[in-house]
């Protein structure tokens, strides 16, 4: 747990911590490149005058070497006084234009994009130019007395050189994320090879095993050629460079695993956030390299989810659930299929009037809270808001979905939604007709635009079965084919009326309608019986 908080914390600090203005983002940044670059030139430094004057060895040949000593460290730092202030001045001209993209909330224009996105490379280049020139000067002195001297020096310092430049360059991309993030998230940018997975592994090669590897070299070198060198010096200048080899190989291969680990981790994260569910998910893109395009594609896919959801939702919403689902698991097609449905078509009495009575927005807020209770039941007993006709509904029990009791099942949401009706909203009257049988189910229209639909005699049946319900009590009525088709537990609470003969129909119809409550004072009649014979 403590290594966990650990890590967190290290994470914080570099990557800043959240809710920060960029202006704050930037004077944090822009301190801690100082800190880091002038850290960096530090070792690199230090490494160099260790290495050169108490490790390797000096040529022979020289006249005085206490005094080519005193005169290398004078050069030495004359250069380190004289050096530092230019790198600063140049490194604060190079973030000049962060600062002004960090002054204002806008999109970067293409000169602060670049500052951002090449800011590593931009100042691993200016690192790079510092020490060249210092090499340059400090090997043209160290001419004069000897060129063996001249040539130490010279491999010496750009061995710290590619110490120093590749931790600027590391340090910086990973201290420069947040502001690349913002950067990115304004505009794509194309992949760049510059700051790929492979520059960053072949600096941290560089560091962790070249410089010490080229070390080696020149001390071979040097044993061959410096006369007396003893075991001592050999055994010291090898442990120095394999001292050199595992601790800054291991901080920089660990700074160069991180910066490809965390974009991989955050893409990691991602997944596991859509996987659960949560289609917002998206991670920020503050890589110019593969991993950046890693992470962009994360955020297209979970777009692209996050739109198919949404097409799928509206989709849903204006032909069901269930039609939805059927058509995505087995394609759309024009035709149908023939199989046993129930269906209840509801119908308001009345609507013309209300029109013309009411205000059309009063209207629509009572068709709407109509529509809603008819959803509601329809879908709680498994059922299908096939369409919406006007003031009518017509819902479909058994297709697409098969259903264990489709006629029960109409039944009872048909019971539930006469009761709802009447006790939610008495001002409106509904007429609701319940019916089954045989149906075609399926897709009618063109290929250019169709829509799933059930046909059949029991759709009609049901349609004049609402317009008959709607002068009776109940404003329910259901054919005996249907209760028939009920299992018990449904049929039961229906009885049996009349044979009438319904609107464009040859055939007679049985109708059936709901057992209605029992009188005024029956369960207090039987109770008190119950209680006299006791």
């Amino acid at each position: 747990m403590g290594g966990r908080n650990r890590a967190e914390r290290l994470r914080t600090w570099l990557d800043g911590p959240s809710g920060v203005s960029r202006v704050g983002l930037e004077r944090r940044t822009r301190w801690m490149l100082i800190v880091a670059v002038g850290g960096a030139n530090l070792a690199g430094a230090l490494f160099v005058l260790l290495f050169s004057t108490f490790v390797m060895p000096d040529p022979p040949g020289l006249a005085d070497p206490a005094r080519v000593r005193l005169v290398n460290l004078v050069v030495f730092s004359a250069y380190v006084l004289f050096g530092a202030p230019i790198g600063i001045a140049w490194g604060i001209r190079l973030c000049r234009p962060l600062r002004t993209f960090a002054a204002h909330d806008g999109e970067p224009d293409e000169i602060e994009r670049r500052a951002v996105l090449r800011g590593p490379l931009r100042l691993m280049a200016m690192q790079a130019t510092l020490w060249a020139c210092g090499a340059a000067g400090w090997a043209v002195i160290d001419l004069a007395y000897s060129p063996l001297l001249a040539l130490k020096v010279s491999m010496i310092t750009l061995l710290g050189a590619i110490t120093t430049c590749a931790l600027v360059y590391l340090l910086a991309e990973r201290l420069l994320r947040p502001f690349a993030a913002i950067v990115m998230a304004s505009r794509p940018t194309p992949h760049d090879g510059w700051f790929g997975i492979t520059p960053r592994t072949m600096l941290a090669w560089a560091l962790g095993t070249g410089v010490p590897l080229l070390g080696l070299v020149i001390t071979a070198v040097a044993a061959l050629v410096v006369t007396g060198m003893s075991l001592t010096q050999l055994a010291v200048t090898i442990l120095v460079l394999g001292g050199v080899a595992l601790l800054v190989g291991f901080e920089v291969t660990y700074i160069a695993a991180r910066a490809v680990a965390d974009p991989v981790r955050s893409v990691r994260e991602g997944l596991a956030r859509v996987e659960r569910g949560d289609l917002q998910a998206s991670v920020p893109v503050y890589d110019a390299g593969e991993l950046g395009g890693l992470q962009a594609g994360f955020n297209h896919m979970a777009t692209g989810l996050r739109e198919n959801e949404r097409i799928r939702d509206l989709f849903g919403r204006h032909v069901g659930e269930d039609v939805a689902r059927h058509a995505l698991e087995h394609g759309v097609a024009l035709g149908g299929e023939v199989c046993e449905a129930a269906v209840i078509f509801a119908d308001l009495k009345g609507s013309t009037r209300l029109a013309a009575t009411r205000p059309p927005g009063e209207v629509v807020g009572l068709l709407n809270a109509y529509f809603g209770i008819v959803v509601e039941v329809v879908a709680a007993h498994g059922g299908l808001i096939n369409k919406f006709q006007g003031d009518a509904a017509l819902a479909v029990f058994g297709a697409p979905q098969q259903l264990e009791d489709p006629a029960g099942q109409a039944l009872a949401a048909a019971r539930k939604l006469s009761h709802r009706l009447r006790a939610e909203l008495p001002q409106l009257h509904a007429g609701i007709g319940v019916s089954s049988g045989q149906v075609v189910a399926g897709h009618i229209g063109a290929e250019q635009r169709l829509e799933y639909t059930v046909i059949g005699d029991p759709v009609n049946e049901a349609a004049r079965l609402s317009d008959l319900a709607k002068s009776t009590d109940e404003r329910l009525l259901a054919s005996a084919t249907v209760v028939g088709a009920a299992h018990q537990g449904e049929a039961s609470r229906w009885r049996l009326g009349n044979t009438v003969t319904l609107r464009g129909r040859p055939a007679r119809t049985r109708l059936a309608s709901p057992f209605g409550p029992p009188p005024p004072g029956t369960i207090q009649r039987v109770l008190r019986l119950l209680n006299h014979r006791k």
